[in-house]
């Protein structure tokens, strides 16, 4: 099911504006990739243009290829919205619907791709989607709830069972711990863990310790100057990214020299 992503030479545009320059990287299947570096130099950008969410911003384009097991995802005839099925996101605050108990909320994605399904296929559809976002124990009995009446940490795992419903190949987290407490970071952690033997995960943070405990490989993002375009100074294996990086930059910003 996971999939690895090739990136090469993309240029983030808003308008005229460049806002990421020249990323080249791979996002190997089945793996943790991190993106760190300090606010506004384009992790989130990058990020969202891995599944064509950036294009809801009007005027955002791309130059450069995005290319998924050998498939563009930038080729005129590739539907954003079947990108978007291939590649599920998971945003900075949890985002249930508010108005949809616990299970109408794990299937909303589903049903808005698919046919009607039977009784029995949901069930066994939410069920696999909780167990799978470690959520299932703690709330079995209570799933016609709405799903605003759970703590920020289930909120956020029940967005994540929202988006492994539909069956995506790579999943994108953009900050998901950041409104969290850390009992709750610690569990989304223990999650994403589990999610990589099935999931190709991409995960932005501010937090050098969280990339450090959950990424296998670790992209560091930089601006040359106030008012330049983000770009990726550093693209390695976590641990040596924390313990021997390639860039003196790199080492400044990991060790807490700027940033």
């Amino acid at each position: 099911m996971a999939k690895s992503i090739d990136v090469s030479d993309l240029n983030i545009y808003y308008g005229d504006f460049l806002a990421v320059e020249g990323v080249t990287m791979t996002i190997k299947a089945r793996s943790v990739t991190a993106f760190i570096g300090p606010s506004g130099c384009g992790k989130s950008t990058f990020l969202r243009s891995l599944n064509r969410m950036h294009e809801a911003i009007p005027g955002a384009r791309v130059e450069g290829k995005v290319m998924v097991d050998g498939q563009s995802l930038y080729e005129p005839s590739i539907d954003p919205v079947a990108v978007r099925r291939q590649i599920g996101m998971v945003f900075q605050r949890p985002n249930p619907f508010p108005t949809m108990s616990i299970y109408e909320n794990v299937l909303a994605g589903k049903r808005l791709n698919a046919k009607r399904m039977s009784k029995s296929d949901a069930d066994d559809l939410v069920e696999r989607s909780l167990r799978g976002a470690n959520l299932w124990t703690e709330v079995k009995d209570r799933l016609n709830k709405p799903g605003m009446s759970l703590s920020g940490g289930q909120q956020q795992r029940l967005c994540i069972a929202r988006a492994i419903a539909v069956e995506p190949q790579v999943l994108l987290m953009d900050e998901p711990c950041s409104a969290l407490d850390p009992i709750s970071t610690s569990a989304i952690e223990d999650l994403i863990h589990e999610l990589k033997t099935d999931y190709t995960i991409v995960i932005v943070t501010h937090n050098m310790q969280q990339a450090a405990r959950v990424s296998d490989d670790t992209g560091f993002f930089n601006l040359k100057a106030a008012g330049e375009p983000g770009h990726l100074v550093e693209f390695n294996p976590t641990n040596k990214m924390f313990t021997n990086p390639d860039e003196e930059s790199t080492e400044a910003y990991i060790s807490g020299r700027f940033g």
